[in-house]
């Protein structure tokens, strides 16, 4: 019976990664704790100004290299991307992967449960 259990949870969570889902449940107070890596560079409050990096407030569907009131490198600017959920995965992994020349110095989030949680914090509008 827990062989028919394993074959299922491999199953589904195969399923849902080839869906373009993400296997992980999303929490985004676990993503808010792990996004206070990224407060020194980047603000997730509307109207807030950019910082070194631009305002994350709504990046969640936006397209790259449009937030207001920051000059993006030029890789950024060419790079036409949607921040939807599996972009904004791969960005966390690696950015200069995703854009080579970004102007973005971070090395990257390698567990896929941070990532998940922190684009889980990005989509919750803040206060």
């Amino acid at each position: 019976m827990m062989n028919k259990f394993k074959g299922f949870a491999v199953f589904a969570v195969a399923a849902s990664m080839l869906a373009g889902g993400n296997a992980f449940a999303q929490d985004a107070a676990a993503g808010k704790k792990v996004f206070m890596r990224c407060v020194a560079c980047h603000a997730v409050k509307a109207g807030a100004p950019a910082k070194m990096g631009p305002n994350l407030a709504g990046v969640v569907g936006r397209k790259s290299g449009s937030a207001a009131g920051f000059k993006y490198s030029a890789a950024m600017q060419k790079a036409n991307l949607k921040w939807d959920e599996a972009t904004l995965d791969k960005w966390l992994t690696k950015p200069a992967a995703v854009v080579p020349g970004t102007s973005m110095a971070f090395a990257g989030l390698p567990n896929a449960a941070d990532r998940a949680n922190v684009i889980a914090y990005l989509k919750k509008p803040v206060d």
